[in-house]
């Protein structure tokens, strides 16, 4: 017990710090962090300390509890002697500290939401911010590449343009559609891409014009693409040979 008790204690302490950095990073890679296990275990600690002190200063400010460091000492003590004298303080305010902790954890779970959408709807996180070292999401390159989150909310596009070449039949089959939705595979890489209003033609017929009787030049793009039946189009990353991503943004007329 007098090995097993300390090591509890400095799970549930460091519990949250871990839930919180987890929560309120960005990552595309879900399969494994590959982040250095120093750099990830000073984050969780630098997260346990701070939302402590403010959970600490909150329960001293609203029911009056005051924290006892000396019992914590006791807690991670090998005596086993020491650590009775600290289970029975422990035991005389186990409903508080019961509270404390699983109210700290729905904390940890629920704050780094809240963060995030601040952070995103400020963006705080876009290359030009000056806080951009801070609250930039840097494992998640797809998500400001296919959102146009690095914009200013002025410049903001009103939709991305996908542009994509497929090899169909040993033909290259060039896709146009507006992104609606992008998904990543547990490696962090693109998966497919959820387009509407495709077209599409083959690449052999490309850019040309002609000229109209009144001797203007028209542009015989449209006619050139064949739209594409259906509401939602799912192109496989795996699938393409190139990507084209083209911001746009519309006019009051358009």
């Amino acid at each position: 017990m007098n090995v097993a008790l300390p090591a509890i204690v400095i799970f549930f302490v460091l519990l949250p710090g871990f839930i919180l950095r987890t929560r309120l990073k960005r990552a595309e890679r879900t399969s494994l962090d590959f982040s250095p296990f120093g750099e990830v275990v000073a984050e969780a600690v630098v997260w346990s300390v701070l939302v402590h002190c403010l959970w600490l200063f909150l329960s001293y400010v609203i029911a009056g509890q005051v924290f006892q460091p000396l019992v914590l000492v006791k807690l991670l003590s090998g005596a086993v002697t020491v650590q009775e004298s600290a289970a029975i303080a422990f035991a005389g305010s186990f409903w508080w500290i019961t509270a404390y902790f699983v109210s700290l954890l729905i904390a940890a779970f629920a704050f780094p939401v809240v963060l995030r959408t601040l952070i995103v709807k400020y963006r705080l996180d876009r290359s030009s911010s000056r806080f951009n070292y801070i609250f930039r999401f840097h494992k998640a390159p797809w998500y400001y590449l296919l959102t146009g989150a690095d914009f200013a909310e002025a410049e903001a596009p009103d939709m991305v343009l996908i542009s994509a070449i497929v090899e169909v039949a040993k033909e290259a089959v060039l896709y146009v559609g507006v992104l609606d939705e992008f998904y990543v595979d547990s490696e962090g890489q693109l998966d497919r891409l959820v387009l509407q209003n495709v077209a599409r033609r083959p690449l052999s017929k490309d850019k040309s014009v002609v000229e109209a009787d009144d001797g203007n030049v028209v542009n015989t793009e449209l006619a050139r693409f064949y739209e594409v039946d259906g509401d939602s189009f799912v192109l496989r990353y795996s699938e393409t040979i190139t990507l084209n991503i083209q911001y746009v943004t519309l006019s009051e007329t358009e």
